[in-house]
């Protein structure tokens, strides 16, 4: 599993690497394979990180939706972008990828707030993707 684990970091890392750059996600994930295509030194972007990546981009503007509506005293502009980005990547593995156990993905999720949020991150992450959890039939929409 260490595998997938490093797959959603680096999908995470793809998906904040957007938003700071206010690039689209598949622009960035193309600039990761290419350069991990010509410099040695890079590692090789896995094919689960790229099937996150784009699944999120397909359901981005459904995502963000979710998030702003389920989370209470908090914008998504407002949101720390390490927090949105997680929770993002949460939701579309969430809803979207049935053959990943909700119990992992919320872990998943939370151990990525721990190590590259606030003391709070993790609370709240496990909070918000809980509650998608628990909403999950009445969320997921196919109309990307």
């Amino acid at each position: 599993m260490a595998a997938r684990n490093t797959a959603r970091k680096r999908a995470f890392q793809i998906l904040f690497e957007g938003d700071q750059r206010g690039v689209d996600v598949p622009t960035v994930l193309a600039d990761w394979i290419r350069h991990s295509r010509s410099d040695t030194r890079q590692p090789p972007v896995s094919e689960f990180t790229m099937e996150l990546v784009e699944g999120y981009a397909t359901y981005a503007k459904r995502i963000d939706e979710l998030i702003s509506q389920y989370s209470v005293g908090w914008t998504l502009d407002r949101m720390p972008v390490v927090d949105r980005n997680i929770l993002r990547l949460g939701a579309y593995e969430l809803i979207w990828v049935d053959a990943t156990p909700d119990a992992v993905v919320l872990d998943e999720a939370v151990q990525l707030a721990k190590e590259f949020s606030t003391d709070e991150s993790p609370a709240f992450v496990n909070g918000l993707l809980g509650r998608f959890k628990d909403l999950k039939p009445t969320l997921r929409r196919d109309d990307a």
